[in-house]
């Protein structure tokens, strides 16, 4: 049995879920197959509707969903209500992606005297496995985005989920495919199974063709190998840890020392720490007394929270107590502690740059929640191959003073180094905040994710979940519809 519990209190949330057995996995994975040819065969048009009917049942039931994620997550009310529309705005934003044209990306080669016609393009890969994230329990869960892209791409999809917040699983889960069904969906589009030997299972099922993770580097390690172990391997698209360094140019520090500090603690305390685009590291020039006193203050006005859950909360103080026992460290400042046995208080630590060089990688390790490190540094010059050894990451920032020619040539070449080792690159912004548009590309090289080609978040999505196949010299009643000429 899989039982939630309350961050707020540490006591149990709700009746506990069954984990989900062998045979019910083998028969979930089965189906899952069985849909694959019905599912393609809706088309861009009748999965689109599929979506946008999940959408609409989703906002229908966002009151009883709130209420339940917040009894197991303690994210508040605000936070999952917003949440609740990001997954449903995802859903809406695949069915206008398969509106046009869905990434099918039709190429067509006539031929010619000894070179045969080709028509290429992408179809769905087959079942996906989605193994949804703790922090996000809408959008990045059982109807989050790796759901919502692999269905739209024509991929039926098992989520496996998250032991964090069961009771908000199943709920969330009976609304989709209660919703599906409606629209037409064939059965064993979508199904949740429960339980880590579950989720194991699940992916060693040979029915299953791709996998998509997010969640720490260790639990995606541990899949991938399985995806790659398999006598049939299959992609893992996992999203697995970031630190998204934020360089502060000399320019930006002294025109807004204020508005920094400030943007900085809000980002970095969002969500108590607990999101992939947490400003880990943050680099201020050095001598800024005006702009650290600014860090200071802000860090220490802000407050800590409930993590959430016994193994997020038992794992932070042990990252804590290792920045905290270096030398080559010291504590900047110290946030207001939170309430309740799972909080986490805000903690902000200081290195100079060759200190930081020094003891690099494992000062640039991710640690999932409010904990941050910034690093001064005397000149660009030194800082740039620093940035270099940092390791794939999901974001960087660089702030800079616009109205200075020196700030924003510097600012080119701290972009240039980010750009080769992050996925996105914010100027005079924050990392946290992930839109989801046509150009938003969420990934990065490792250990940001496993395929740096590839987003999880926007419309790029999708293509995880598509391959391309070639029909050479096809008679045209033979082709899948999109590739049969016009008339």
């Amino acid at each position: 049995m899989i039982q939630g519990y309350d961050p707020r209190t540490g006591k149990p949330a709700g009746d506990p879920v069954p984990e989900t057995t062998g045979a019910e996995v083998g028969a979930i994975a089965a189906a899952a197959a069985s849909a694959c040819r019905p599912w393609e065969q809706a088309g861009p048009a009748g999965r689109a509707a599929a979506l946008a009917a999940v959408a609409s049942a989703l906002d229908d039931a966002t009151p009883e969903l709130v209420a339940a994620a917040d009894t197991e997550t303690a994210l508040g009310t605000a936070r999952l209500t917003g949440e609740v529309a990001r997954a449903t705005g995802q859903l809406r934003h695949f069915a206008a992606v398969l509106a046009d044209g869905g990434y099918a990306d039709v190429v067509i080669s006539p031929g010619g005297e000894g070179v045969p016609g080709l028509r290429r393009v992408n179809r769905p890969i087959g079942p996906v496995a989605v193994f949804a994230a703790s922090n996000f329990p809408f959008a990045f869960s059982v109807a989050g985005n790796d759901t919502a892209s692999a269905l739209a791409a024509g991929c039926p999809v098992v989520v496996k989920a998250h032991e964090g917040h069961p009771r908000t699983s199943v709920l969330t889960a009976g609304i989709v495919a209660s919703a599906l069904a409606g629209a037409g969906a064939p059965v064993g589009t979508f199904a949740v199974v429960f339980g880590v030997d579950a989720g194991v299972m699940l992916l060693r099922h040979p029915a299953v063709a791709a996998a998509g993770f997010t969640g720490s580097a260790r639990g995606g390690l541990a899949l991938a190998r399985i995806c790659a172990e398999r006598p049939v391997p299959i992609p893992f698209f996992g999203e697995l840890g970031s630190v998204n360094p934020v360089v502060i140019l000399p320019g930006a520090a002294a025109a807004r020392p204020g508005d920094i500090a400030s943007g900085y603690a809000g980002s970095l305390t969002l969500g108590v720490g607990q999101f992939c685009t947490n400003p880990g590291l943050l680099f201020v020039p050095a001598g800024d007394e005006k702009l650290l006193a600014a860090i200071a203050g802000a860090v220490r006005a802000s407050a800590g929270g409930p993590l959430l859950s016994a193994r997020v909360h038992d794992s932070y103080p042990g990252a804590v107590t290792d920045l905290e026992g270096r030398e080559d460290l010291g504590l900047l400042a110290r946030g207001q502690p939170g309430e309740g046995p799972w909080a986490a208080t805000p903690r902000v630590f200081q290195a100079d740059l060759a200190g930081f060089a020094a003891g690099l990688p494992g000062l640039a390790q991710e640690r999932f929640g409010p904990a941050g490190l910034v690093i001064t540094y005397s000149s660009v010059t030194d800082l740039l191959p620093v940035l270099a050894r940092l390791g794939g990451n999901l974001a960087g920032v660089v702030h800079a003073d616009e109205g200075s020619a020196a700030d924003m040539a510097l600012a080119g070449q701290v972009a240039d180094v980010l750009a080769r080792t992050v996925g996105r690159v914010v100027f005079n912004g924050w990392p946290t905040g992930v839109a989801v548009t046509q150009a938003q590309h969420h990934g990065g090289p490792w250990p940001a994710s496993t395929a740096p080609a590839y987003t999880s978040v926007g419309a790029a999505a999708i293509r995880r979940w598509l391959v391309p196949v070639a029909y050479q010299d096809f008679p045209a009643g033979l082709l899948p519809a999109t590739l049969r000429p016009a008339g």
